[in-house]
Formats: C-alpha cells, sequence, structure tokens
C-alpha cells in the first residue's frame, strides 16, 4: 500500500499526484505544490479477477514522509481508500 495516504503532504505532493494519475483517479489537488524528496516507488503488474492485467504504483519510502495517519481520510471523507 502506498504511504501517502498516512502522510502530512499528500494533498499538495507533486508525486502522490503523478501516482493518482498513472491509477488514473481524480487528483486530490488540481497543483500540487510540495515536491518530495527521494521518492521509491514500487510498481508492479498484477492480474486482477477479470484475467486483465494493470499497473499498481504504490509509493514505499519517501525522504519528506511525516506522519500523519488518516491524513487521506480526512480531506477525503465518506470515500474508500485507494487501496
Amino acid at each position: 500500500m502506498c504511504i501517502c495516504i498516512n502522510c502530512k503532504w499528500v494533498d499538495r505532493c507533486m508525486t502522490y499526484h503523478d501516482v493518482e494519475n498513472n491509477h488514473a483517479v481524480n487528483n486530490i489537488c488540481e497543483v500540487p505544490n510540495f515536491k518530495a524528496l527521494k521518492p521509491y516507488i514500487h510498481v508492479s503488474i498484477v492480474k486482477d479477477n477479470n484475467g486483465d492485467y494493470k499497473t499498481d504504483w504504490d509509493v514505499q519510502s519517501c525522504g519528506s514522509f511525516i506522519e500523519e495517519y488518516g491524513k487521506w481520510s480526512k480531506i477525503n471523507p465518506g470515500l474508500e481508500l485507494p487501496v
């Protein structure tokens, strides 16, 4: 799972914005203004239940990560976590 969902910077981060774009989901911020330091993005190809392949993008570490547990959920109340 992407560590960004519990990061203080998720709603301003350029890296998370790129991850959202790669997942083809709506962006939580239209114009991010925070550049993460040394993000490590793990990209994997997975087969879904329909036999189709998809690419999964997860930030696994980041030099700018500051934990704020539940940050993504706080700014997106009622939405399911993007897992």
